[in-house]
C-alpha cells in the first residue's frame, strides 16, 4: 500500500503554514525539509506544522522537527506544531514519538491552526 505524502503551503495573518500528510520517515523528511528551507528563504520566519495528518513519523522526521527549531530560533522565529486535539489525551504518533524520545517540551504544541496563530492562546502543556 502507498500512501501519499503531502506538504500544502497556507497563511494566517503573519504566520506561514505547512500542512503535513502522511508518513513523516526517512524518504520524506527531505521534502519537508525543503519546503521549511523555502518558506524562510522567502523571508517568513513565523512558522506552523499542521501535523494532525501525520500517521507514522520515525527519528528521520523527528530530526527535521529538531532541525526546523534550531532553523527559526537562529532567525529569531518561532515554530507552533499542531497535534490533533485529542492528541494531549490519548496521543497522536508524534505526539508520542515526540515524547518517548524526551523532546516534546521543546515544542509549544497547539490542537489545531487557529489557536496557533491566535497571539494570546496557551501551547498545550508537555
Amino acid at each position: 500500500m502507498v500512501v501519499a505524502f503531502n506538504v500544502t503551503d497556507g497563511e494566517q495573518g503573519d504566520w506561514a503554514v505547512l500542512r503535513v500528510s502522511g508518513e513523516l520517515d526517512l524518504m520524506t523528511s527531505p521534502v519537508l525539509r525543503q519546503r521549511v528551507h523555502d518558506v524562510v528563504a522567502e523571508g517568513r520566519h513565523s512558522l506552523v506544522l499542521d501535523l494532525s495528518e501525520v500517521w507514522f513519523c520515525d527519528s528521520s522526521g523527528v530530526g527535521v522537527l529538531i532541525a526546523t527549531r534550531r532553523l527559526l530560533r537562529s532567525c529569531q522565529g518561532s515554530l507552533r506544531l499542531i497535534l490533533p486535539a485529542q492528541g494531549a489525551a490519548d496521543g497522536s504518533h508524534v505526539n508520542r514519538v515526540l515524547g518517548a524520545l524526551g523532546v516534546r517540551r521543546l515544542f509549544d504544541v497547539h490542537p489545531d491552526v487557529p489557536s496557533a496563530v491566535d497571539g494570546d492562546s496557551r501551547p498545550l502543556s508537555a
